[in-house]
């Protein structure tokens, strides 16, 4: 789920405010506004994302889960960001009983297990008992 953003809520960073940026944003359509100065509630959300990120790609690292690119198997963590953002937004939160594909694109899209789970169902209908 890559799409460019309509808008990027910001902490205030001067880096956001750069000549690169801007005109980064003006080419791509893309708003950029500042989150209030202290706010806990604005500051909290980008914050906990990262937090359960850098979970996930630990987790992924430490444990030599291997992500199969175009030049064989890495542990490195660049090239298990794609596997982890797709794992993170087609996985039902906690707090909203919704996956992040739901909730930002109003479907989630289909993965290969997707299929693989109909076609078990279709094959050996007691399947389903193991679910």
């Amino acid at each position: 789920m890559c799409a460019v953003p309509t808008v990027i809520i910001s902490d205030r960073d001067p880096q956001f405010r750069s000549v690169f940026w801007t005109n980064l944003y003006d080419m791509l359509g893309t708003k950029l506004a500042f989150s209030t100065a202290c706010h806990p509630r604005t500051d909290g959300l980008p914050e906990r994302m990262i937090q359960t990120m850098e979970g996930i790609l630990k987790r992924f690292c430490a444990y030599g889960m291997e992500y199969k690119d175009h030049e064989g198997y890495s542990n490195d963590w660049v090239t298990l960001l794609p596997a982890v953002q797709l794992a993170y937004n087609t996985s039902q939160h906690s707090t909203t009983r919704k996956t992040t594909a739901l909730v930002e694109k109003g479907w989630n899209p289909l993965l290969p297990v997707d299929h693989l789970k109909k076609n078990l169902l279709t094959i050996h209908p007691t399947a389903k008992d193991f679910h």
